[in-house]
């Protein structure tokens, strides 16, 4: 029962008793009856009044209450006219005032640290009191790979993917730069915030890859450059003098003669060959800006499978041709995406199971090429070295054609990968 109500409830319970008691003074005093009549009516007014009075600053407190109860942090208090209710109202206007001005300030910082959040280029995770994530901006999204929906809720070690997997072995301000299938490099921060008294874990994902592919290019570069420069210096040198050796042939003996020109031959072919390694080697750097113009990439995808069809058949390779429309067309450099096409087949050949089978997709919907076949899957310890400068796991390979193919992707701003599926090793290209 509110005070009010007592108040009011006393208040009609002693006036009903002097009724009573005048009632009883009627009979013997009647001038007595009258005095204490106006009496209990003057005292009626007086009480209804101080009610009234009473009641107003109850009233106003009770809204005051309603609006907190409301989260309503910008209704405020009239005075009520009494000095001790409008000192207690002008400290709950000002407590609500300052209410307001803090949750004005962080409904701000909230918007500002979302739209932030959005809009940055780095992506950021964050997760719920309870592990699972609550939050990912769009570059996480894309970086992901997966879409929000299929992400949100889950903890980072049942979103599947090779990244997620890497993301939930993550120590605590421990940052960490991983790399995934060679091509993309990413920089890994997990660290925790407060919120609401609570820790909670957020993680930051940061791509080096054009940074560290331009320190590694500049880096190969100059080695290239050098041991260009000097080999082929003594390469040219040596090559002469040895040639000059061979007009001297005729002042051995005959039966020595052969055995000398065999021995001049092989250094000679020895040094060519060594000249054609620093050859292949300086094509790298010096790969021209693509001349680009509207080619038909499926025909040019068909020649070079023709051109390959010797070794193919050497294999017994089958070819599985899954097209979704009669042409596909880009704006490219024609010659260096031809190239790029022979290094991709040329690896899938080398790679494929006797009997085996190549598939070559296109899907116009996407802009994107897969050349796959069924050979042996690329480990995790191989897929993050494959476009590594002078990395191959041939026997006698040099590391060029990936860092060919890269080099004339990465001037066409085509995104690729390479990675294994369920049953496949697919090398994907999304054009422009």
């Amino acid at each position: 029962m509110k005070l009010k109500t007592k108040v009011l409830l006393l208040a009609i319970a002693i006036h009903a008793i002097f009724i009573y008691i005048l009632s009883q003074l009627y009979t013997v005093n009647r001038n007595a009856f009258l005095i204490a009549e106006a009496s209990v009516f003057i005292s009626l007014i007086l009480t209804y009044l101080l009610y009234r009075a009473v009641s107003r600053p109850f009233d106003t407190i009770s809204s005051g209450i309603a609006s907190l109860k409301d989260k309503d942090f910008s209704a405020k208090l009239n005075k009520t006219g009494h000095r001790e209710m409008d000192e207690l109202i002008y400290v709950y206007n000002l407590m609500i005032e300052q209410l307001r001005q803090e949750r004005l300030l962080q409904v701000e910082k909230s918007s500002f640290l979302e739209k932030l959040i959005e809009a940055s280029p780095s992506g950021i995770i964050i997760f719920g009191f309870d592990g699972s994530i609550a939050s990912i901006n769009p570059a996480a999204e894309e970086i992901v790979g997966l879409q929000r929906s299929a992400i949100l809720g889950k903890p980072i070690n049942q979103v599947s993917g090779r990244l997620p997997e890497l993301l939930s072995q993550l120590e605590t301000n421990a940052p960490k730069v991983v790399n995934l299938n060679g091509i993309k490099s990413y920089k890994c921060h997990k660290a925790t915030f407060t919120d609401q008294g609570y820790t909670r874990t957020f993680i930051t994902i940061e791509e080096l890859t054009a940074e560290i592919y331009t320190k590694e290019k500049n880096a190969y570069e100059k080695v290239i450059k050098m041991m260009s420069h000097e080999v082929n210096n003594s390469i040219g040198a040596i090559n002469s003098l040895l040639n000059s050796c061979l007009n001297y042939k005729h002042q051995l003996n005959d039966e020595d003669q052969e055995d000398y020109m065999t021995a001049l031959a092989i250094s000679i072919n020895r040094n060519n060959g060594l000249s054609d390694l620093m050859s292949n080697f300086a094509r790298v750097i010096r790969i021209p800006e693509p001349v680009r113009h509207q080619i038909e990439l499926i025909s040019v995808l068909r020649s070079v499978a023709l051109l390959m069809e010797p070794e193919a058949r050497k294999k017994e390779v089958n070819w599985q041709w899954e097209t979704d429309a009669a042409s596909f067309e880009t704006f490219a450099d024609a010659q260096q995406l031809e190239q790029v096409f022979i290094n991709i087949l040329k690896n899938a050949i080398e790679a494929v199971n006797p009997s085996g089978t190549i598939r070559i997709q296109t899907c116009s919907s996407t802009k994107s090429i897969s050349i796959a076949n069924t050979g042996s899957p690329i480990t995790n310890e191989v897929s993050q070295q494959l476009f590594s400068p002078f990395f191959s796991t041939k026997k006698n390979g040099q590391g060029i054609g990936l860092m060919l193919t890269r080099e004339i992707l990465y001037n066409h701003n085509f995104k690729f990968s390479l990675e294994n599926t369920e049953e496949w090793t697919e090398f994907k290209i999304h054009v422009h």
